[in-house]
């Protein structure tokens, strides 16, 4: 081990697997655009079943914090302190190990990456949430903050109903895609949000859509895919198609590694170095 090694501050991606994970590029241009030469992210294969043993080993040998990625991010509640977001999303994607606390900036990353795209004015606006996992409960969380009208869409209605229950939401399940159309496109004021939470059209089945061909889709909406492999998917093309505009989830991956980054070194971090990074790192996959 190298003396420079000795005294970097360490800080990483713990997850399983974890080799696709692009946020070592840029967390690492973050640190040499800034000149942060003693810090250092990398990725660690971390596998559930020794998970607390793996978390204390990375506390005791220097790590700052790590971020969190499937399949720990529920799990690593149990052996931190979470706070107030945390909690009420049910999942642990940073923990700074300092404090032993977690947070989730899951949420900050959606809510800035949609400010960032112009999507900033969400009181009253309807928001359609495909999907009741993690990533959909991060979503209902900073939209229902934001005091927007949301309704989800999900396969399983009863796991849908509890997500909003315990995210203090009034439950709104859309029965049909029909309804979810309709629902979106009647007596409208703000454009309204579609925001798919699900995997459905990521990498490498991309052909796929949440959305059935076959349903109606509504003209004029806003569409955000979590997904940023491929950089467009279906479902953008389709809200792109009717006159609508579509984002994916690069920026919302790069914001949450940003918050991640101010946590733990307490700088702003420069947002179009993550950014570029980020990118680059993803045409290197394709």
């Amino acid at each position: 081990m190298t003396q420079k090694y000795d005294t970097q501050k360490r800080v990483g991606v713990i997850g399983y697997p974890i080799d696709h994970s692009i946020s070592p590029a840029m967390h690492n241009a973050a640190f040499k655009a800034l000149g942060m030469d003693d810090w250092l992210y990398d990725k660690i294969a971390l596998p559930p079943d020794i998970l607390r043993l793996g978390l204390r080993e990375l506390r005791d040998h220097g790590y700052v914090g790590v971020n969190v990625t499937i399949p720990h991010k529920e799990a690593a509640m149990r052996y931190v302190e979470p706070d107030a977001i945390a909690r009420a999303v049910g999942a642990v994607n940073t923990i700074d190990f300092r404090t032993n606390t977690g947070t989730n900036t899951d949420v900050q990353g959606f809510m800035d990456d949609l400010a960032a795209h112009g999507v900033d004015d969400l009181t009253e606006r309807k928001a359609l949430i495909i999907g009741a996992g993690g990533a959909a409960r991060a979503a209902v969380y900073g939209l229902a903050q934001a005091g927007a009208r949301i309704v989800v869409m999900n396969r399983d209605p009863n796991k849908a109903t509890k997500m909003l229950t315990d995210l203090g939401v009034m439950p709104a399940i859309a029965p049909d895609w029909d309804y979810a159309a309709q629902w979106l496109f009647a007596m409208r004021g703000k454009t309204p949000l579609i925001v798919n939470c699900t995997p459905v059209g990521m990498y490498p089945r991309g052909g796929e859509n949440p959305w059935p061909d076959e349903a109606w889709f509504p003209h004029d909406m806003i569409v955000y895919d979590m997904i940023y492999r491929p950089a467009k998917t279906r479902l953008m093309w389709k809200a792109e198609e009717t006159h609508g505009k579509a984002y994916n989830g690069l920026g919302m991956l790069v914001r949450q590694g940003a918050a991640a980054f101010k946590i733990w070194t307490g700088v702003e971090p420069p947002i179009d170095v993550m950014l570029a990074a980020a990118q680059a790192a993803v045409n290197e996959m394709n």
